[in-house]
């Protein structure tokens, strides 16, 4: 993933706050920075690294939902909003199946949470938003180009995930923001996909309705109830 630098997308790839019927600039405040350290002897250092960064999304006045790869096994945890306020963080839960990580903020963020909405409703072929911390400036318009399964390498499977285009440079924890200005999923990956003119890039998504039946278990006990069948999982998305 991209490192987080003094960059900025072009403004005509950049959301404006006169297309869309919610107040943009509210909704990216709720992106904040999330820098993660992690042991040199941890199992995953070699794999992900011992130090990431990537981004959380404030879905509770003490509550940061995250990408789980990026918090696990950290020892230590930063989160810095769009004006600047800093504080430190800790794991409160991971959960394989999702992916979804959540961070409870040890000082006050002083950022209103975003609403939490559905991936349900999104089409293929609509306009959204992928928000990563530092507001309008890291603000990508993507399109979704597909909603469908996916299966990772690591036996990491989800029933219908979202995919948009163009990509994200900071996709990890990066807010998809829908027409109607709620969350309605967690950037995951970078994805090259084959079609009739060549290869494009994306992000994959995961949807934010996964995290509802599971939300209150993993804030209470660090971890949702397992297994997750394909058929809980299906629920979740289509009722």
């Amino acid at each position: 993933m991209a490192e987080q630098k003094d960059w900025a997308f072009p403004a005509e790839l950049r959301p404006k706050p006169e297309d869309w019927r919610f107040d943009l600039d509210r909704a990216l405040d709720a992106v904040v920075l999330l820098r993660a350290e992690i042991p040199e002897d941890a199992f995953t250092a070699s794999i992900l690294g011992t130090e990431r960064a990537g981004n959380g999304v404030v879905i509770g006045e003490n509550l940061v939902l995250t990408i789980g790869y990026l918090i696990t096994e950290a020892s230590v945890i930063w989160l810095t909003t769009n004006k600047g306020t800093v504080a430190g963080g800790t794991v409160l839960a991971y959960d394989q199946a999702t992916g979804f990580g959540l961070v409870q903020p040890l000082g006050k963020l002083g950022v209103k949470p975003i609403e939490r909405g559905s991936a349900g409703p999104i089409r293929v072929g609509e306009n959204v938003v992928i928000a990563g911390h530092g507001g309008r400036a890291h603000a990508l318009k993507a399109t979704v180009f597909a909603k469908r399964e996916f299966a990772g390498y690591w036996e990491y499977v989800l029933d219908e995930a979202l995919f948009t285009a163009p990509a994200h440079p900071q996709w990890g924890g990066a807010a998809l923001i829908g027409a109607d200005g709620r969350l309605a999923a967690i950037g995951s990956l970078l994805v090259q996909e084959k079609i009739d003119a060549g290869t494009i890039q994306g992000n994959m998504l995961v949807p934010i309705d996964l995290l509802e039946p599971i939300l209150d278990q993993m804030v209470k006990t660090g971890r949702a109830k397992a297994p997750h069948g394909p058929e809980e999982l299906s629920k979740a998305l289509h009722g």
